[in-house]
């Protein structure tokens, strides 16, 4: 165990995430998302929920400051104006633990996948609650 650092990030979690560089994306994703026929590096998290892995991620990962939108979300495909519970709470999330918080981009569908499949890795969760995907595009630490 380390201090200070989540214990649901796992050892292979931690090193995608330290291995990751500025400008680099990782996925958050529910249990729905097709993140193994997506990603080449697939981490899974099954019963763990995505806010939490959320949560755990912005403690040890400083947001992109140089985008408009270092967070981005699915649209709601009948309705893309319709914000889902859960990226209420991702945005609540992101006000309050990011280090560079901003206000969640959203892409189609489709244009989502495509995005997530350029990300240096997906992280599976066991997320139930539809819509509970996001990419993070990783900052910079230091001054």
């Amino acid at each position: 165990m380390l201090h200070n650092i989540p214990p649901l990030l796992s050892p292979d979690l931690l090193h995608t995430l330290r291995a990751m560089g500025h400008g680099d994306e990782i996925v958050i994703a529910d249990a729905n998302f097709p993140a193994t026929a997506l990603g080449a590096r697939c981490h899974r998290l099954d019963g763990v929920s995505a806010t939490d892995v959320l949560e755990a991620v912005l403690c040890v990962m400083p947001l992109d400051s140089y985008v408009p939108n270092p967070a981005l979300v699915m649209e709601n495909v009948d309705d893309p104006d319709a914000v889902p519970p859960i990226v209420a709470t991702f945005q609540n999330i992101i006000n309050t633990s990011a280090d560079n918080p901003s206000v969640l981009g959203k892409l189609e569908r489709f244009a989502f996948y495509d995005r997530a499949k350029t990300a240096f890795a997906i992280v599976q969760t066991g997320e139930t609650r539809l819509y509970g995907n996001i990419i993070l595009k990783k900052g910079v630490i230091g001054t």
